[in-house]
């Protein structure tokens, strides 16, 4: 017997990236306050955008250089 898996949530229902002029498929939620602090430009003030994979991407590289940053910070 094939056990089906139930798309729960928006991603899995297939909702369409949130950052402004794409209509890729979003892969991954995120709040409003990650994608502001990436520079991401939204379509929609909502509490929670969606991202496709590229925009993922890009929101992943900012993060990765804030917390190396406050790393630095913390060891110096």
């Amino acid at each position: 017997m094939q056990s089906v898996k139930a798309k729960m949530g928006k991603v899995g229902k297939g909702v369409k990236c949130s950052a402004r002029g794409c209509e890729n498929t979003a892969v991954r939620s995120i709040p409003l306050d990650q994608a502001r602090e990436a520079n991401i430009e939204v379509a929609s003030a909502q509490r929670r955008i969606y991202l496709c994979e590229n925009h993922y991407k890009v929101l992943k590289k900012a993060r990765r250089k804030e917390e190396r940053l406050e790393r630095w910070r913390w060891t110096s």
